[in-house]
């Protein structure tokens, strides 16, 4: 006997696993041989009509608005991937130092701005020097 069946997963938004991009101003592992500049990934989301009634039913009850969790994940996601396709059309192989920065649009609209620095990066070959504290 099974039970009903279960509600669809939403969808994971996983960052790119061929392109590195990265919050910090190194990478691990890498050095930087070139540093290419600024990149960045843009999108400007309307919540549309129906997520506002929706989510205005639920922001009765407070705490989390899935619809408005999801669509953000979704516009981060896309931005992300934009920085990404604008850096490999600079020659970049890696992001370095990435941020997202958010804001509103006329109450009806949300822009995702992700940038960072687009650069060269190839594997350290020489042996990893102790850190000293003196």
């Amino acid at each position: 006997m099974s039970g009903p069946p279960l509600p669809p997963s939403p969808p994971v938004y996983a960052p790119p696993t061929d392109f590195p991009v990265v919050t910090m101003p190194f990478l691990p592992g890498y050095r930087v041989d070139r540093v290419i500049g600024l990149t960045y990934g843009l999108i400007v989301r309307s919540r549309g009509l129906g997520r506002n009634i929706v989510a205005g039913f639920r922001s009765l009850g407070g705490g989390e608005i899935k619809e408005y969790t999801q669509l953000l994940e979704q516009s981060r996601h896309e931005a992300l991937t934009r920085l990404v396709d604008h850096a490999r059309s600079l020659g970049a192989n890696a992001v370095i130092s990435a941020s997202f920065d958010t804001s509103e649009m006329s109450e009806i609209m949300t822009e995702i701005f992700a940038y960072g620095t687009a650069v060269v990066v190839s594997p350290e070959t020489s042996p990893a020097q102790p850190v000293a504290l003196r």
